[in-house]
């Protein structure tokens, strides 16, 4: 099919173009309180065409895939394409970056699960986070989710590749409640392959004790203080130093990391690769979405930059070679030291442990930061009591030189693989 749009592109007089077909199913099933609360089938299917006309660009999408709608779907972009200003800089990757060896990466694992099992497990998963302490009285629910899809990439250097890939996942709120406190947490697990994704009592379990330690929270005095972000959230420290070192925010000029190439931007401690061709990895892909061959390399090596997050658009804006990043990074690995989530505490002695962020708080041009959290208070290395309504600030240069420690609490949720990350001070803003 994708090869036919490219025929009709071509037919239209289109220099060049490029077309992606995609088809995927999903089940999504979801309780509370032992009973059914929904059950969701998705049958999704659609496709995307780029016409350039020299350097004009039009883009169209359509989910019919009659002929009919292809070719309308054809028109509609040679249409935009012939009214948008010429841009030197746009058109397809370079020729010879295309993928020509194709790995097989083990990322499709269809889950044959029946709605029945699927409610079952939804039920078991919740049912284990209610069983952990009596003060959890009420529920959001647990929900499985099943997905696995097909896609196919292709353009007019004669590239034609896709490859199938499913994703599958577990999670549970609930919710616990103690004299004037009431308090949500919630758990999820995600994989590739059902087998991988952590066990339902495991996840209803680890939900309903997230919640449990959050009842009675306190407020703190504002101070400054070490910080210790856990995982879940640490990784959201790693998407702001590649979002400013991404190719779009870069040729803008809205990164507080302009110009920092080959220079220090993060604490020694840290190095991040990227490694594409993980097998059965959540951001796993042999090319990137204009066809470049993905390859394994160092992003952040002892704290140096090593390399940007280019596509061949913002690659070519800043007169460099694209990273194969169109479309975002594959599997980010973040170096860990041998700490793990006590030991952290006790390196930290006294400060925040924040579980909960609120809010975008982020300048990316200047790196100022600030975020409303919850979490817990630390002393002498030990939780002392959980605390929320407090804001935490910085600047994301500063937090990123000062990670003064790194867990071995690796999570594994997404694109990136990262354990609970220690900064050295920041303010924390209480009463």
């Amino acid at each position: 099919m994708s090869t036919e749009v490219l025929a009709m592109t071509r037919a239209a007089g289109a220099s060049a173009a490029e077309a992606e077909v995609s088809l995927g199913t999903g089940q999504n099933v979801s309780v509370r309180m032992g009973a059914t609360e929904t059950i969701e089938y998705n049958r999704d299917k659609g496709v995307s065409v780029t016409v350039y006309f020299g350097q004009k660009r039009g883009h169209a999408s359509s989910s019919d895939l009659s002929s009919q709608a292809l070719q309308d779907t054809v028109n509609a972009a040679c249409n935009i394409a012939r009214y948008t200003a010429s841009d030197d800089f746009c058109g397809l990757a370079d020729p010879a970056l295309m993928a020509s060896d194709i790995p097989s990466l083990d990322l499709h694992h269809p889950w044959a699960l029946t709605v029945d099992e699927a409610l079952e497990l939804a039920q078991r998963t919740e049912a284990a986070g209610l069983a952990v302490d009596a003060r959890i009285n009420n529920s959001e629910g647990a929900t499985v989710s099943t997905y696995e899809g097909m896609f196919v990439y292709a353009n007019t250097h004669g590239f034609c590749a896709g490859y199938p890939s499913s994703r599958h996942s577990l999670s549970c709120s609930v919710i616990a409640e103690h004299e004037d406190s009431m308090q949500r947490d919630y758990w999820y697990s995600t994989a590739r392959c059902a087998q991988d994704l952590q066990a339902a009592d495991h996840v209803g379990r680890v939900a309903g004790e997230r919640t449990v330690r959050r009842l009675n929270p306190r407020r703190v005095k504002t101070a400054q203080v070490p910080v210790l972000f856990e995982a879940p959230l640490a990784s959201g420290l790693i998407s702001s130093l590649i979002s400013a070192v991404s190719g779009g925010n870069l040729y803008r000029q809205s990164s507080f990391l302009l110009d920092s190439l080959g220079k220090t931007v993060a604490s020694p401690l840290l190095t991040i690769t990227e490694q594409p061709h993980l097998p059965r990895g959540l951001a796993s892909a042999p090319f990137d979405n204009e066809g470049v061959a993905t390859r394994a390399r160092t992003l952040v090596e002892g704290g140096v930059l090593q390399g940007y997050v280019l596509s061949s658009y913002s690659a070519r804006k800043l007169g460099m070679q694209t990273t194969g990043n169109a479309g975002g990074n594959h599997n980010l690995i973040v170096s860990h030291g041998d700490l793990d989530m006590a030991g952290l505490l006790a390196a930290m002695g006294t400060g925040l442990l924040v579980t909960e962020l609120l809010g975008h708080g982020l300048n990316m041009v200047t790196g100022d930061y600030s975020r409303g959290a919850a979490g817990f208070w630390v002393e002498n290395g030990v939780i002392a009591y959980p605390v929320e309504e407090i804001t935490i600030a910085g600047n994301m240069r500063d937090m990123l030189l000062q990670i003064v420690a790194i867990g071995n609490d690796v999570l594994t949720q997404g694109s990136k693989q990262v354990g609970s990350i220690l900064i050295e001070r920041m303010t924390v803003a209480g009463d």
